[in-house]
């Protein structure tokens, strides 16, 4: 491991899909997309140009139910951990977990 002046906490390492974060692992790189997230298509684009540039994981802004419908289609389309960036409303986080398990 190379020395650097950066010193991290100690925290416990947890899997967000398939990138460990925290603990001893390394730093995970994270974007965040800007298109509409009911837009499909963009969005998967450009997930896909985010993970290019070296992203290990994507949040997604999910601020409507449509835009959570929406989530689920781009989740089956990448394969990179999405996080749902979801603001004010709990119930479309349910509505996630509800309508689009793995």
């Amino acid at each position: 491991m190379i020395d650097s002046p950066i010193k991290r906490r100690q925290s416990r390492q947890i899997q967000v899909g398939s990138v460990a974060i925290g603990g001893d692992a390394p730093i995970a790189v994270q974007s965040m997309t800007n298109t509409s997230t009911c837009d499909v298509q963009s969005t998967v684009a450009q997930i896909e140009a985010i993970v290019d540039a070296g992203a290990d994981l994507v949040r997604v802004s999910v601020p409507t139910m449509n835009a959570a419908d929406a989530f689920g289609e781009i989740r089956s389309m990448v394969s990179v951990p999405l996080v749902a960036d979801i603001h004010f409303d709990y119930k479309i986080l349910l509505h996630i977990h509800q309508h689009h398990k793995e």
